[in-house]
């Protein structure tokens, strides 16, 4: 299809815009997909290791941004 190489991008400046916002979205979905899969509480990869991973986040903040403080909210923890 024309428009979609490297040397037709001359021909149709307007599509170059269009594949870097493609890329850029298609590159944090994969980040915070990837994020998501080691940084969560709720995703175990090592379960002989650590049988209960939610007893990590006992006494730490798990928030990807807070802008109101940091120090002020703590995860609430389940006592099971």
């Amino acid at each position: 299809m024309e428009g979609l190489s490297p040397s037709s991008w001359k021909k149709h400046p307007a599509l170059i815009p269009l594949f870097v916002c493609l890329g850029a979205g298609m590159a944090m979905s994969m980040f915070y997909t990837l994020r998501l899969a080691t940084r969560n509480p709720d995703v175990s990869w090592n379960k002989k290791g650590n049988p209960e991973p939610w007893n990590e986040y006992k006494d730490r903040r798990y928030k990807l941004y807070s802008p109101t403080g940091a120090e002020l909210e703590k995860s609430a923890a389940p006592e099971y």
